[in-house]
């Protein structure tokens, strides 16, 4: 598939330009900084902290609740911040230290090579495409494409839906290997330059030391009864799961963002960097709290433009890509508070509960 640019825009250049002048004219680097690496200390630090709690601390099994929650929102703060900016390149202009931050993912209980694959190649570049980008592929009982089949029940996933979001990291401990082998089957591990075997052994050794902590431990080191641990495991990732899965829904399934469809040639008619802001829209801009948690990621459309510029920089460059915009005469989509996104999210929710393509 490719992105075919006949109006011969500027647009992306001229942006581009302009960003990489506002990093040179302010001398500063389009990588992590100390706010960064402050944020990275929170998060993790309180993630560890929580679970250091749980097992070293005699707590009754009520009273560890609230740490198994914060351990959900922590889980959820890294996965967005730290591991998102690391496994893209762009905590960091050091290799080494993206791969080493961007090792956290295994916190969230998720592979990188899968994450990559999956996140950076077939999102980043086949944005709201269907059949393209798996992240509007239909999942379970939620249709997420007006190409998708329709079924009766679909017509109230907008109330049921923001339940099952919280599975998304469950799913992610399962379904990765099933990626993996599809991965696999169709070249894309090769074409990566990746080992299948070492690939598989690492996916499963993972998986089993995650789980070894999370779910064994607490057994072997707390009165904690299993079912016990087994009931706060899950709490603790459907904590993370709803926060992860509803703040990227509401950067792409909302009013605005299209899901276009390739030509008879199987390509896009418009070029990438349109195309980008066709079907991404940012939301609650003015929310520095909500900035700060989820990695900058109510920037989505600088994120998706410049996914290599590490999210501390989006507020600024923000000004910069929607004044270009307006210039060219291109759409910028922002819904101005997280709680009109959210609701912009479930209309889009029943409509393609009840709308055939």
């Amino acid at each position: 598939m490719k992105f075919i640019n006949h109006d011969n825009s500027v647009f992306f250049s001229t942006l581009r330009s302009r960003v990489n002048q506002y990093f040179k004219d302010n001398d500063i680097t389009r990588y992590g900084n100390r706010e960064m690496f402050f944020k990275s200390f929170i998060l993790i630090s309180t993630y560890i902290a929580a679970y250091l709690c749980i097992l070293f601390v005699p707590w009754s099994a009520v009273m560890l609740i609230p740490f198994v929650i914060i351990m959900g929102i922590t889980k959820a703060g890294i996965g967005m911040t730290v591991m998102h900016d690391a496994l893209h390149g762009s905590y960091s202009k050091k290799g080494f230290v993206n791969r080493l931050m961007g090792s956290s993912i295994y916190l969230v209980g998720a592979n990188p090579s899968v994450w990559k694959i999956q996140h950076n190649q077939h999102h980043h570049t086949y944005t709201n495409i269907h059949g393209m980008d798996e992240d509007i592929q239909s999942k379970a009982v939620i249709r997420l494409s007006l190409q998708a089949p329709l079924k009766k029940f679909h017509a109230y996933q907008h109330i049921y839906a923001f339940f099952l979001y919280g599975f998304l990291t469950i799913n992610l401990l399962i379904n990765d290997f099933f990626k993996m082998l599809n991965y696999h089957r169709v070249g894309l591990l090769i074409r990566q330059k990746k080992n299948a075997g070492r690939e598989f052994t690492h996916l499963f050794g993972h998986k089993l030391v995650y789980l070894f902590f999370v779910l064994v431990l607490p057994v072997l080191l707390t009165p904690l009864l299993w079912w016990q641990v087994i009931m706060g495991f899950v709490l603790m990732h459907m904590v993370a799961g709803f926060i992860l899965a509803t703040i990227f829904q509401l950067a792409h399934i909302v009013e605005g963002a299209e899901q276009p469809l390739p030509n008879e040639d199987g390509n896009i008619e418009n070029e990438w960097a349109i195309h980008q802001l066709n079907t991404t829209a940012n939301f609650a801009r003015n929310s520095r709290v909500l900035n700060w948690y989820i990695g900058g990621l109510n920037y989505q459309i600088e994120h998706h433009l410049f996914p290599n510029i590490c999210h501390v920089h989006y507020r600024e460059i923000s000004k910069i890509v929607e004044k270009t915009a307006a210039e060219f005469a291109l759409p910028y989509n922002v819904k101005p508070t997280m709680a009109d996104a959210f609701r912009s999210h479930r209309r889009i929710l029943h409509r393609l509960g009840t709308t055939v393509a």
